[in-house]
């Protein structure tokens, strides 16, 4: 798996699926390892952040700039797990988490949303942590998936 154009043997399917919790079936991480190849067109084995930004998807959402600062290197087993987040068996809590992992690039709390802040009753000042914005989010009508293709 260290190079792009490496072939996935069963162990590293096995492998990644327990890194990401099972949220994806073989079939999902097959897929996914096929795209992950087509974005790694240097075939270095990680996806640089201009790479992302060739899916039209990611480069015209208005979270690109922070989204790239979290993506930009990742490897196979790492662009997985950050996928895992936005699948559909994936619990709120986790799809919360990135949510709040993308506004608070700096990781201190700070930097997550004035409108967040302002409902959960929080001053400018203040740091808003994670369990805090779980509290806030968490409710039914919220989704974030991805459906990944399988061929």
């Amino acid at each position: 798996m260290g190079s792009a154009l490496s072939t996935l043997t069963q162990y590293d399917i096995e492998d990644v699926q327990q890194h990401c919790n099972n949220l994806f079936s073989q079939q999902e991480i097959v897929s996914l390892y096929k795209r992950f190849c087509q974005l790694d067109r240097t075939a270095k084995g990680f996806i640089s952040a201009d790479e992302f930004l060739s899916v039209p998807e990611f480069a015209m959402n208005p979270l690109s700039q922070r989204l790239l600062k979290m993506v930009d290197g990742l490897n196979f087993k790492d662009f997985v797990i950050f996928l895992s987040a936005l699948s559909p068996k994936a619990s709120m809590p986790q799809k919360i988490e990135l949510i709040f992992k993308v506004y608070d690039s700096d990781y201190n709390g700070k930097e997550v949303l004035i409108k967040v802040m302002l409902e959960a009753d929080y001053s400018k000042d203040s740091s808003l942590l994670l369990d805090d914005f779980v509290k806030i989010l968490d409710h039914p009508g919220l989704k974030m998936e991805v459906e990944v293709p399988v061929d």
